[in-house]
C-alpha cells in the first residue's frame, strides 16, 4: 500500500458523507447533488455492501461501493481514487469479497477512457465481457455530459492469477478513426481496436468528433463480441486487444 494511505471501510454518517463529497469532486457536480447520495450510501451498507474510503491523514484520496451479487459474485458500483491509489482501493474491494466467499467481481465503464481500460484489463488482469449501447442514458455531470453513455463490463476473477494479453497491434487495417489514421486492425485470432488519446478533454472541446469516436468504436467492439471475442488488453498508446475465445475458435 502507498505509504501513509490507509483504507478503511466507511459506515457511519459522516464517513458516508465525505466519500459522497468526493465522488461530487470526481465527478464535477456540486455537492448538493451528487451522484451517489451519502443517504444511498448508507443503505447500500446496511444492505451488506461495502462503501471503502482511502485516507492519507485525514484527506480522503478515493473511494469505492461493491454490493453483492448473484452467483456468489459481487458488483462495483464506483470506484475512484487519487493518481497512485487505484490499485489499493480494487485490493481493498477483492480482499472484502473473498471474504465473503465471492469469486468474481464485475463493474462498466466507460470504454473510451483508454487508461481505465487499461488499469482493469492488464493491472487488474480482468476481461472485458460485454457492451452496453448507452446503458445510463444522457448523463448531466462534469464529465459525461453531451455523449452517449456506453459502458464495458469487466469481469474480475478474484482468486486466480493476474493475467492479460497484451500485445501491439499487427496486420492489415481494416478501418479509419475519426481522425484519420487507423482504427481497427485484425489478424487471425485478435482485433485491435484505438480510442482516443483524451476522450474527456476531446468531449469539452470538441463534443461532436468525440461522439463520432463514441459510434466508430461502438461498431467494432459490439460486432467483435458478437463474433465471440473479449477484450484482454489495451496498449499503452491506446489499443484495445480483442481475443476471440475458445469457444468461438
Amino acid at each position: 500500500m502507498t505509504t501513509g494511505v490507509t483504507i478503511r471501510t466507511a459506515d457511519d454518517v459522516a464517513s458516508l458523507a465525505a466519500v459522497a463529497d468526493y465522488f461530487s469532486d470526481v465527478w464535477q457536480t456540486p455537492r448538493t447533488a451528487p451522484p451517489y447520495p451519502a443517504e444511498v450510501l448508507h443503505s447500500l451498507v446496511h444492505a451488506g455492501g461495502a462503501v471503502h474510503a482511502a485516507y492519507d491523514g485525514q484527506r480522503l484520496r478515493g473511494a469505492s461501493v461493491a454490493v453483492l451479487g448473484a452467483g456468489r459474485g459481487t458488483y462495483s458500483l464506483v470506484a475512484a481514487a487519487d493518481r497512485g491509489l487505484g490499485h489499493a482501493v480494487k485490493q481493498a474491494q477483492r480482499d472484502w469479497a473473498l471474504g465473503l466467499g465471492a469469486h468474481t467481481m464485475r463493474w462498466t465503464f466507460d470504454p473510451l477512457v483508454g487508461r481505465n481500460a487499461r488499469f482493469n484489463l492488464v493491472k487488474l488482469g480482468a476481461v472485458g465481457t460485454e457492451y452496453l449501447v448507452d446503458f445510463y442514458g444522457p448523463m448531466t455531470d462534469g464529465v459525461n455530459d453531451g455523449d452517449e453513455s456506453d459502458r464495458l463490463t469487466v469481469t474480475w476473477e478474484l482468486d486466480a492469477p493476474t493475467a492479460s494479453y497484451d500485445a501491439e497491434p499487427r496486420g492489415p487495417v481494416t478501418a479509419t478513426a475519426p481522425d484519420g489514421d487507423p482504427l481497427t486492425r485484425r489478424d487471425e485470432r485478435h482485433i485491435w481496436c484505438r480510442v482516443p488519446e483524451d476522450v474527456v478533454k476531446l468531449r469539452a472541446a470538441d463534443p461532436a468528433q468525440a461522439l463520432r469516436w463514441r459510434y466508430a468504436v461502438r461498431e467494432v467492439l459490439l460486432t467483435a463480441f458478437v463474433d465471440g471475442f473479449r477484450a484482454t488488453g489495451m496498449t499503452r498508446d491506446g489499443w484495445y486487444t480483442l481475443t476471440r475465445t475458445e469457444e468461438a475458435a
